[in-house]
């Protein structure tokens, strides 16, 4: 891996961290039970690992979406911080129908972390997640770009 993608997923990582960070705050606030934290942890095991695990996978993913970003970014016009913020918001737009899937099927639904998604207040959560996603991974990225130039 060359030093911008380490640069990239770093960004996405810390983007996705963030959003974790935020999950106890948003539940409380639009009054949900959904943490995606929870989602991926509690999808492996119901244990106390749970919480390391989803938080391991979400930064996973975020550092896979903040390559993928940086990758698209060199073949498109828009700055990465718009960049980074529109693909967010249209990863949110096509995998929100998913929602209903793990509402359904998920092996933990119902409990603590794992309540329905699919749900307008859950949409609403999960826009605003996305967004600071977004907004935040574009920021990073905008800046692993500044400084990497000579």
């Amino acid at each position: 891996m060359d030093y911008e993608r380490e640069r990239a997923a770093a960004a996405g990582a810390l983007a996705a961290l963030a959003w974790a960070a935020s999950e106890p705050f948003d539940e409380v606030f639009l009054r949900t039970g959904y943490s995606d934290v929870a989602l991926l942890g509690k999808g492996v095991t119901r244990s106390w690992l749970w919480w390391p695990l989803g938080l391991t996978a979400h930064a996973a993913n975020g550092a896979a979406f903040g390559v993928g970003v940086a990758t698209v970014s060199k073949h498109s016009s828009l700055p990465v911080r718009k960049l980074a913020f529109r693909l967010a918001m249209a990863e949110h737009f096509l995998s929100f129908p998913f929602a209903r899937i793990a509402d359904r099927k998920h092996p933990a639904r119902g409990q603590k972390g794992v309540m329905p998604v699919f749900t307008f207040r859950g949409f609403v959560q999960a826009t605003w997640r996305h967004a600071l996603f977004g907004a935040l991974l574009g920021r990073l990225l905008e800046h692993a770009e500044q400084r990497s130039r000579p």
